[in-house]
């Protein structure tokens, strides 16, 4: 990293010699986070059993985390705008540890989820401004190089977490998963408060109506993308219920941010071209990704007969490809622009996923699936940080909360369309099934995957529209 605390003129942001330890604080954090959501989804089947509840309950103290962040990430990121970036992301951060305190002494299921929703709301706090934070603490020539290593950081946590969580619920009590946040969490926040200035933010009035209606809007669409996985009994009444109540509450939001004179959200924001285009890049593409996430494990395990753990594992070459092409396409970035790295990257992704609808039927092989999911995270690595710098570059300083939150919202809202899309499409396979026929099957899984393949050359085409062909001379 020693590029990174170099001094040029013209630099903006903090001198080079204090940069190193405040990305060290960002990175610490995004560690912690990203570590926490993915122990979690190994330790639910124990949570249950010591706490003497159904799986499907327990799941709630994965939702739980979901739900607070959904519902305020464009709160957290205007306040990070009115307040300063420093403050909130440090708040969050506190926020984030004493939760993960109490959600270690969690001796009840009710309290456990209440704690997790408070993990929730600090965790998604501080990610939601951390974008906002690397702008201002980096030089715009050092941004992609930044972004990408905190990609590396997400990617190389995520495919180690199950792994570490595993063995670490097969030697301790499931609590040490979030009280080993609390060391982690004080170390963080007393570098953070050392090695970077406060920032006072711009102040002015908040949007607390917005703020509620933006919560009630992204609260109620994920709870609808939640009960699409019941469609089989009620789910799709409750659904439908909270997919309106998402429309109607996004509408007054949007009419509520036209007429307000300090919006939570500026819509003037979307006037900036290379913005808008990286942010229906983003959302199309982790539609793709989301899809691909939850239509492989079904694949794998009903058509091809692996175990939940051999599943899990056939992942890992997705985040091992992002740990080498994030930081490459970083500084690639920095170089040379976003436009084509992050197209080509979708059209890698495009194809990793069209070569894994392609798999022969059962049984296939191991190494045939690994290399096909490599392109994939391969791909993706390619994408997202490019398009990352892109979110952060596009707009005026002013804008970097509202930027930084949209990045984020980008991928939540993605995500949870790509769920959306794979429950219909899954829902319509199993349609003309016999009774009792589990409802995820490997035809439908295959049919997610195509349409997930889409979904991602949509990105593509998107992505393209930054390319400006240079002019002919003569």
């Amino acid at each position: 990293m020693g590029s990174l605390s170099e001094d040029r003129p013209g630099d903006t942001g903090l001198a080079g010699s204090q940069r190193r330890v405040a990305l060290m604080c960002v990175l610490i954090f995004t560690f912690m986070g990203m570590f926490d959501s993915s122990v979690i989804t190994v330790a639910l089947p124990t949570i249950a059993r010591d706490l003497q509840v159904s799986e499907a309950a327990a799941v709630w103290a994965l939702n739980a985390y979901n739900l607070a962040g959904a519902m305020t990430i464009l709160t957290s990121s205007a306040l990070g705008e009115r307040l300063g970036f420093r403050r909130v992301f440090v708040s969050g951060v506190v926020l984030f540890t004493l939760a993960s305190l109490g959600s270690a002494l969690a001796g009840s299921l009710p309290w456990l989820v209440a704690m997790r929703f408070l993990q929730g709301l600090g965790g998604y706090a501080a990610m939601s401004v951390s974008p906002a934070l690397f702008r201002t603490i980096f030089p715009l020539r050092l941004l992609g190089a930044v972004l990408g290593i905190n990609a590396m950081v997400v990617a190389l946590t995520a495919s180690l977490g199950p792994t570490v969580g595993g063995v670490l619920i097969g030697v301790v009590h499931w609590s040490w998963i979030f009280a080993l946040n609390v060391p982690v969490g004080v170390v963080a926040t007393w570098l953070m408060l050392r090695s970077i200035p406060d920032d006072r933010g711009r102040g002015g009035p908040f949007d607390s109506a917005g703020a509620l209606l933006a919560a009630l809007t992204m609260g109620a669409f994920v709870l609808g993308v939640g009960q699409l996985g019941q469609l089989a009994d009620a789910g799709s009444g409750w659904a439908a219920g909270f997919f309106v109540v998402a429309a109607l509450c996004g509408g007054l939001f949007v009419l509520r941010q036209r007429s307000t004179p300090a919006p939570l959200l500026q819509l003037a924001i979307f006037r900036h071209r290379r913005f808008s285009i990286a942010t229906c890049t983003a959302i199309a593409a982790f539609v793709g990704q989301g899809m691909a996430f939850i239509a492989l494990p079904f694949l794998f395990q009903s058509s091809y007969g692996f175990s939940p753990l051999a599943s899990a594992l056939l992942f890992t070459p997705w985040p091992v490809a992002i740990v080498f092409a994030a930081p490459l396409s970083g500084r690639l970035a920095d170089r040379y622009g976003a436009a084509l790295l992050a197209s080509t990257g979708l059209l890698l992704l495009g194809l990793g996923l069209a070569l894994l609808a392609l798999l022969r039927p059962a049984p296939a092989s191991t190494p045939d699936i690994a290399w096909r999911v490599f392109i994939c995270g391969l791909g993706f690595g390619l994408f997202q940080t490019p398009n990352n710098r892109e979110f952060m570059s596009s707009t005026p300083e002013a804008m970097l909360g509202n930027a930084s939150g949209m990045l984020t919202m980008s991928r939540t809202f993605g995500q949870a369309m790509g769920a959306t899309v794979v429950s219909i499409v899954l829902s319509l396979y199993a349609a003309g099934e016999r009774a009792g026929q589990a409802l995820f099957n490997a035809t439908g899984a295959i049919a997610a995957l195509w349409v997930a393949a889409a979904a991602v050359l949509l990105a593509a085409v998107i992505s393209a529209l930054r390319l400006r062909p240079k002019p002919i001379s003569g």
